[in-house]
């Protein structure tokens, strides 16, 4: 089986965090941790196997 990199969903572009996981709840809680962190996140599940696929907007720093 080969894990697509990127999926989209609703137009917009997901990235694959490079994990699987066999667990729905350690996968739920890795969501939650990247959600702590500003990322969109979505679970995707395949033959018992859980994939994380995140996103999150770049912000533009102001100049100093």
């Amino acid at each position: 089986m080969s894990t697509p990199l990127a999926k989209k969903v609703e137009g917009k572009k997901f990235m694959w965090d490079g994990g699987t996981y066999d667990d729905p709840g350690q996968t739920k809680q890795v969501m939650e941790d990247y959600a702590k962190e500003g990322f969109e996140v979505q679970m995707f599940e395949d033959e018992g196997r859980y994939f994380i696929y995140s996103r999150r907007l770049v912000t533009a720093q102001p100049a100093e």
